[in-house]
């Protein structure tokens, strides 16, 4: 498979996907994984989600940024890994930005209240799996 396609193929499964793993390093180094939804994506380069500032996910990116996000189509057999850092946002733009209505159940406090909080997933490398298939690539 050329890069190109590779490339074309990765973002649609990005686009397509509702739900991302999120892989964190815990305090020992050891990898931690969760299921996040995914909220917005501009291309392959950045990934939008959100979570509870309070949450075991927050404080281990705070202390390392390093992560890496997964997305996977079963039915397809397809994968894409993409490698990169996360950044903790707060501030108005970011938090209105994927504000959604309903989130005041988790958020009593609306889009201000200090448990809600945007991360900011930007890649550097992709990793795309599919018919037998890996192709690495720089973003």
């Amino acid at each position: 498979m050329e890069k190109e396609e590779a490339i074309e193929q990765a973002l649609s499964l990005a686009d397509r996907s509702g739900i991302v793993m999120l892989g964190t390093n815990g305090d020992d180094g050891t990898p931690h994984i969760k299921a996040m939804i995914k909220m917005e994506n501009e291309g392959l380069k950045t990934v939008w989600l959100s979570t509870n500032t309070s949450s075991r996910r927050v404080g281990q990116l705070l202390r390392d940024p390093r992560a890496c996000l997964y997305f996977v189509d079963m039915e397809k057999w397809m994968g894409l890994m993409l490698v990169g850092e996360v950044e903790v946002l707060q501030d108005a733009e970011s938090r209105q930005r994927l504000w959604r209505e309903g989130y005041e159940r988790y958020y009593p406090l609306g889009v201000n209240d200090p448990d809600y909080t945007v991360l900011r997933f930007t890649a550097r490398q992709g990793n795309y799996y599919h018919a037998l298939s890996n192709v690495i690539f720089e973003l």
